[in-house]
């Protein structure tokens, strides 16, 4: 009836009504990362092309991950942790990547979230990979342990972000006070290490999976050094906070330097808690497809660490129900 009435013939009435169905069963999946220069924003592209699957398009084989139905995934740049927390449990965001101290602050309403209440409504889904503490100076600084830090400008990352939030660990296990004792700028690394450069800033942080883009070029270029963090810190650092650990920065990763004692923290990835069940338990097993890990391990230096075995590890938040499903199938949770 439709179709002659409109001088169109019935099986395009048909061909139209089923595409317009198809177009209308897309999920727009967004995934809160970083900066660009950043380890999560690289990432993050690489897991929304393993998760993305558009209605209608064949896939499926050795090189050609699997995705999730109607998914269409993407990496959206942030300010980093407490943005993504805020946003996945605002609902602007389907998922986001947060360092573990940040989730556990964020689940408890404890440390940086102790005025934000209620607590942020977030679950984990998987736990990727070890992110570094990374503090930089100047080549020809005279700056030799964390002390040298007093009187100097000392960018501590963004407002937002979970660099900012490992930095104040930092300083206080150092007995640096942030405002008596440095002079901090809020900066993301690719504001501050042009700064550095110029001279306008005697050395900035960052909590990034190694190599970090930024990183790399100042201190490859001759311009910077990586600081370690002294045993004596350290200690205070993990007997006070569980979810942080012992880790080192190897020489290989950005030349010029020794290898770098520093605390490590972990990369989770996160949805809400109110997230559907099925949807996250298919986003998982997409995420561990066999052909996923060619692509994270071709993808990204840091992608080579993300692997099912390690996948439970420094998770201070409870797990996902879609997540748990998944894992106990494989055996990763008895």
């Amino acid at each position: 009836m439709i179709g002659r009435s409109l001088g169109i013939p019935a099986f395009l009435v048909v061909f139209a009504l089923a595409a317009s169905t198809q177009a209308q069963s897309v999920k727009q999946f967004k995934i809160g990362t970083g900066h660009i220069g950043g380890t999560y924003y690289p990432i993050g592209q690489i897991v929304a092309r393993i998760i993305t699957a558009p209605p209608g398009e064949r896939r499926c084989g050795e090189k050609s991950p699997c995705g999730v139905p109607g998914l269409t995934a993407s990496a959206l740049t942030s300010l980093g942790s407490v943005e993504n927390v805020e946003g996945v449990s605002a609902g602007w965001l389907d998922a986001g990547f947060v360092q573990s101290d940040v989730a556990y602050w964020a689940y408890t309403g404890e440390g940086f979230f102790k005025d934000r209440k209620p607590p942020p409504k977030i679950r984990a889904v998987a736990s990727l990979y070890p992110e570094s503490m990374h503090i930089i100076v100047g080549w020809a600084s005279q700056i030799k342990t964390l002390a040298g830090l007093k009187k100097r400008v000392v960018a501590l990352g963004d407002a937002e972000s979970g660099t900012l939030v490992g930095a104040r660990l930092l300083l206080a296990a150092a007995g640096l006070d942030e405002r008596r004792d440095i002079k901090p700028r809020y900066l993301a690394p690719g504001e501050a290490a042009p700064k550095l450069i110029l001279g306008e800033v005697d050395a900035f942080l960052t909590v990034s999976g190694y190599p970090e883009v930024n990183v790399s070029r100042v201190v490859e270029s001759g311009d910077a050094r990586l600081l370690p963090i002294s045993s004596q810190v350290i200690g205070k650092l993990l007997t006070a906070h569980k979810f942080l650990s012992q880790g080192a920065i190897p020489s290989k990763v950005y030349g010029k330097n020794k290898t770098t004692p520093t605390v490590n923290v972990n990369a989770l990835m996160i949805v809400s808690s109110e997230a559907d069940p099925e949807l996250v338990y298919r986003l998982t097993k997409a995420l561990w497809w066999k052909g996923a890990r060619q692509l994270l391990a071709t993808g990204h230096p840091k992608g080579k660490m993300i692997t099912v075995d390690s996948v439970l590890d420094g998770i201070g938040i409870p797990m996902h129900q879609g997540a748990v499903r998944y894992y106990r199938e494989i055996g990763r949770i008895k």
